[in-house]
């Protein structure tokens, strides 16, 4: 749950499926986990609760491993032509 704060008339709203507005000029809407406003500056983020789904499958050995196969060169063969 997502909850933000306008600083213009320091409204909270707090994210749902239904639009939210604070209803001053800087006009701060709230829908789901998008943020809008006619100035970002005057809006805080109170709280975020999303989850961080970057679990990595690769270990550290692959993750180096991978890096070292970005790394090569490409060899070029040169056949001769009869």
């Amino acid at each position: 749950m997502l909850v933000i704060r306008c600083k213009n008339c320091n409204t909270e709203l707090t994210s749902s499926p239904k639009t939210q507005t604070c209803g001053c000029p800087n006009n701060t809407t709230l829908t789901d986990d998008k943020i809008s406003a006619v100035d970002l500056s005057k809006v805080l983020i109170v709280s975020n609760n999303k989850l961080d789904d970057s679990h990595n499958i690769l270990t550290a050995a692959d993750l180096m491993y991978q890096e070292q196969r970005r790394r090569r060169k490409v060899k070029r063969l040169d056949f001769e032509v009869r």
